[in-house]
């Protein structure tokens, strides 16, 4: 009952709802590379639909790394649908280059009528570390440092105080000795989701990458779905953090979208080796589920999208996962 692709990996996830039924977008990559850690550099990007979450319709490649050359002519990565005031669909995504190694991240803009033809809106690069907030983030590739120039994962929605929209994506913040402590979230803003505003990070700390962020508010309060590995924890993060580092899902927590962050206690959803990766959670008919890709580990990545499972919210906004092992159950 999972998503799965017979000769393809799944991994990272995004959802939409039009209304009627779910679309689930994904990264893949053939099985016929051999080993799943080429997948990053073997990317296309697929898309299925689904009434319940848990049986799948595969609809085949919506978007692919354009004709180089190109800002992303290597890899279209992980990114965020949402719908236009005026109907029109959109399509943030993370490009990288062959020139660059796909080294150098940035932000891609596509839009669509149909959710699965996707047009690049121009050259379809909307958003650089450049201008005077770039000053906030590590925008130059810290070799030896770092291993990349991070600048991808964009989460957008509708801004909860005003006409424009707002952005959240993966960084790092620069000047910072532990590397794994410069791991921060980006903002941007727009009033019309074609011309964006880099404005400084809403949180900058304890890990060294915050993976796949989500914004989303439950109840007046707001929540920062993120992912990191055991390895990317910060010395602090670890003093802090009550429990042993684990690779998975956790969450910053806020009373207003634009922060102050902090993070959440303990952990949410890992372990070692990790089970679910790349989380997304959804509120359906029923209530809030997670969903995210199968990894395993290295050494046994499976790489397919787990079934969603419920997750719970207590008296002091706390989320849960209600079972670590679920049934399918249809989430319409």
């Amino acid at each position: 009952m999972v998503l799965a692709l017979k000769d393809q990996w799944i991994w990272d996830s995004w959802y939409a709802h039009d209304g009627e039924r779910w679309h689930g977008y994904f990264l893949k990559a053939d099985k016929a590379i051999g080993d799943p850690d080429l997948r990053h550099m073997n990317v296309s990007q697929g898309h299925a639909v689904s009434d319940d979450l848990i049986n799948w319709q595969h609809l085949g490649t919506c978007l692919a790394p354009s004709a180089g050359p190109a800002w992303d002519d290597k890899t279209t990565w992980t990114g965020s649908v949402v719908e236009g005031s005026d109907g029109l669909w959109h399509l943030f995504y993370t490009g990288g280059s062959t020139a660059e190694g796909a080294l150098y991240q940035r932000i891609g803009h596509a839009t669509s009528t149909n959710m699965h033809n996707w047009q690049r809106a121009g050259d379809g690069l909307c958003l650089d570390l450049i201008g005077p907030n770039a000053r906030f983030y590590e925008a130059e590739h810290a070799v030896g440092h770092w291993h990349d120039r991070a600048m991808r994962d964009p989460w957008v929605m509708r801004d909860p105080e005003g006409d424009g929209w707002l952005m959240y994506f993966t960084a790092r913040a620069p000047g910072i000795a532990e590397p794994n402590a410069g791991g921060a979230i980006g903002f941007a803003t727009s009033p019309d989701l074609f011309n964006w505003t880099l404005q400084p990070p809403v949180f900058v700390g304890d890990y060294g990458q915050l993976e796949v962020p989500q914004v989303f508010s439950l109840n007046g309060r707001w929540y920062c779905l993120f992912c990191t590995s055991a390895q990317h924890w910060s010395k602090a993060r670890k003093a802090k953090a009550g429990v042993p580092p684990v690779t998975g899902n956790h969450y910053l927590i806020a009373d207003n979208p634009r922060g102050p962050w902090a993070v959440a206690p303990g952990f949410f959803d890992g372990g070692l080796p990790c089970r679910r990766y790349a989380g997304r959670i959804l509120k359906t008919e029923n209530g809030l589920v997670i969903l995210g890709f199968d990894d395993n580990g290295r050494d046994s990545f499976v790489g397919h999208i787990r079934d969603p499972e419920p997750v719970t919210v207590d008296g002091q906004g706390f989320l849960h996962i209600e079972n670590q092992e679920t049934g399918a159950v249809a989430y319409g």
